[in-house]
């Protein structure tokens, strides 16, 4: 114990030299393998996956950390989701800010979404640079765990599995859960962060992106299956999200798959 006239070590110090003394066969992230539903994964500033933890690997059938190491989004994703991911990250490298509750939404062979919740966070070196990217993945399953108090959110998002291609109300999805519709827009906004409305429009669109993907797909076709009666607010809805009009996307994704 020290004494009482001995000065305290400046914390920052204190830290800097604890850390460097940490081997690097004993990474931290090592931690999430223990975490349920949770996975980490770390990038530098050319996206390309530097560590992840083993539920992160587990997803793409790699044992060992040196299969994913060197790969990015796009060595291990479709290209719409890797499009999203990078767009993201490029986000918090050029802003040196996190980007927290990113709701990933993903489809299974069925076509029923699922979700996952998101936190990226930027990577500094000694010098105060951004050199790359940090985060964590967890899927609405794992993270209901600690979510009790929303649980409420499980039935709306149940509703919203089953109709957000013909359209949903927020003023039924609230009766649904027995909320008001500000009840339910707050609850949506600190569980995703994202009112209910934009929850399921950015649903729609990524709906949207996967039939543009299939062979032979029509814009105004897959617009009207998926409840865009206009296509002038199609549009602007599709590029809002993506960065770009449903036609270019079309003809992008065609190029890459010729």
């Amino acid at each position: 114990m020290s004494s009482p006239s001995s000065r305290p070590e400046n914390p920052t110090a204190l830290r800097e030299r604890f850390i460097r003394r940490v081997s690097a066969d004993s990474p931290f992230y090592r931690l999430f393998d223990h975490l349920p539903d949770l996975a980490f994964f770390a990038k530098d500033a050319q996206f390309r996956f530097m560590c992840a933890s083993q539920r992160f690997m587990d997803r793409f059938g790699i044992a060992d950390e040196s299969g994913i190491v060197g790969k990015n989004d796009f060595d291990l994703f479709p290209a719409r989701l890797a499009e999203n991911f990078r767009r993201d990250d490029e986000e918090v490298l050029a802003s040196g800010k996190p980007k927290l509750h990113i709701v990933e939404l993903f489809f299974t062979d069925q076509g029923i979404p699922d979700w996952f919740v998101t936190n990226k966070l930027p990577l500094i070196d000694n010098q105060g640079r951004v050199i790359g990217i940090m985060g964590t993945v967890q899927s609405f399953e794992g993270k209901k765990q600690v979510l009790q108090p929303y649980l409420q959110i499980d039935r709306a998002l149940a509703y919203i599995r089953e109709h957000f291609r013909t359209g949903v109300s927020i003023t039924e999805l609230a009766q649904i859960v027995h909320l008001s519709p500000r009840q339910l827009h707050r609850k949506f906004v600190e569980t995703f962060g994202a009112s209910p409305q934009a929850f399921i429009m950015k649903l729609r669109i990524q709906a949207t992106c996967e039939a543009l993907q299939k062979e032979g797909a029509q814009i105004t076709e897959v617009a009207r299956d998926l409840g865009f009666c206009d296509q002038s607010a199609f549009t602007h809805h599709f590029h809002r999200h993506m960065g770009l009009t449903p036609l270019k996307y079309l003809q992008q994704f065609r190029l890459r798959r010729a």
